[in-house]
């Protein structure tokens, strides 16, 4: 059963540029529809039910994905769905939920989630959840580390002590944090066994997070105490008048790294995938002959390995390989496979020719 001071917040504020030409400002990754009938945001909030009903869920994101969110999220109060008004990074996003959550309850626990990750193994993951609160409640901060499948450099690591057993439900002390290691590093963590993948799934209580910020980003923490209470008429504007003062900081940098006594569950395969790239999705789909996937109507002579997305539009391809082919009916996206990854250089490269009508 739920339990009552059991909060969610989601972070919804990413803009997705690795998966333009589909991933827009209004239409960014989160909202979009990859695996089945739902988006990425909705599977996460359906996937968290048992734990945290919908009127328990928090999601902060930013002005131009908040209507759509709303649109999305029926269930979720409108006004728990929240825009920031400046984009300044996980630690204060995180700590604007925090003070939230204590002014409507003072004995508040908080999970922090993404907004845009896949989990496929629900009933393991939820044990995981439950494990998690309960040691947030006691006064820990609690993260979850995923069990690494290959040397990956774009994911940050938490390290355990020797000898980590994946999957237990154990309370393990964190020695450390690393974010996104070079690959030879990467390397050694994976081989060594007792580095995990950090999710960015976070568990403590509201005022335990609030002190850790007090004490790491203390600028930060003093712009949020100054806040009303939510349900203050006076706290929309406030808020608007004096986030952008907060520390742009990321959580694991800001807090993680500089707290002590930090606790972590070691997971074992629950199916977590961040969604990251074309290249993801691609892995995550069920390939046709040669290792093709079609997401839209397509025809393959004399080619594997390829991903498509293309609408209404027929593609036919010919003679290739390891290619991602996304059209839109502004744009259209023809990249190595393997280098879906380098396509928010794309997005840069549009920023910098002021093509604001293509992103």
């Amino acid at each position: 059963m739920p339990r009552a001071n059991y909060y969610g917040l989601i972070m919804a504020g990413g803009r997705g540029t690795r998966f333009w030409p589909q991933s827009r400002k209004t239409r960014s990754k989160q909202v979009l529809r990859f695996f089945g009938d739902q988006s990425l945001i909705h599977q996460t909030v359906e996937r968290l039910r048992p734990v945290l009903p919908p009127e328990h869920i928090w999601i902060v994101t930013n002005e131009f994905l908040r209507d759509e969110i709303v649109r999305q999220l029926p269930q979720v109060p409108r006004n728990q769905i929240i825009a920031e008004p400046a984009q300044r990074g996980t630690a204060p996003c995180i700590g604007v939920a925090a003070h939230i959550l204590r002014s409507i309850d003072p004995n508040a626990v908080m999970g922090v989630f993404p907004a845009d990750h896949l989990i496929l193994k629900t009933a393991r993951y939820l044990r995981l959840l439950r494990r998690a609160f309960r040691s947030a409640a006691e006064g820990r901060m609690t993260v979850l580390g995923i069990q690494p499948k290959w040397v990956e450099t774009g994911y940050g690591y938490i390290e355990f002590p020797k000898n980590v057993k994946a999957g237990s439900l154990e309370l393990i002390p964190v020695r450390s944090f690393t974010e996104k290691p070079k690959k030879a590093v990467a390397r050694e963590y994976v081989r060594a066994g007792n580095y995990f993948w950090n999710a960015g799934m976070f568990f403590w209580r509201a005022d335990v997070y609030l002190e850790a910020l007090r004490l790491h980003q203390s600028k930060t923490a003093t712009v949020l105490a100054a806040l009303p209470r939510f349900t203050d008429k006076a706290f929309s504007k406030a808020f608007k008048g004096c986030y952008a003062l907060c520390e742009a900081e990321s959580v694991d940098r800001g807090v993680l790294e500089k707290a002590a006594n930090i606790v972590g569950l070691a997971a074992d395969d629950i199916g977590w995938s961040d969604v990251g790239s074309w290249n993801s999705v691609y892995q995550l789909a069920d390939p046709v002959k040669d290792g093709n996937v079609a997401r839209s109507e397509a025809v393959f002579e004399d080619s594997a390995g390829n991903f498509v997305d293309a609408g209404r539009k027929f593609v036919a391809l010919l003679g290739v390989r390891n290619v991602v082919v996304v059209d839109t009916p502004d744009a259209l996206l023809i990249a190595d496979r393997n280098r879906s990854q380098d396509v928010g250089k794309i997005v840069k490269y549009l920023e910098a020719m002021k093509r604001d009508d293509l992103l």
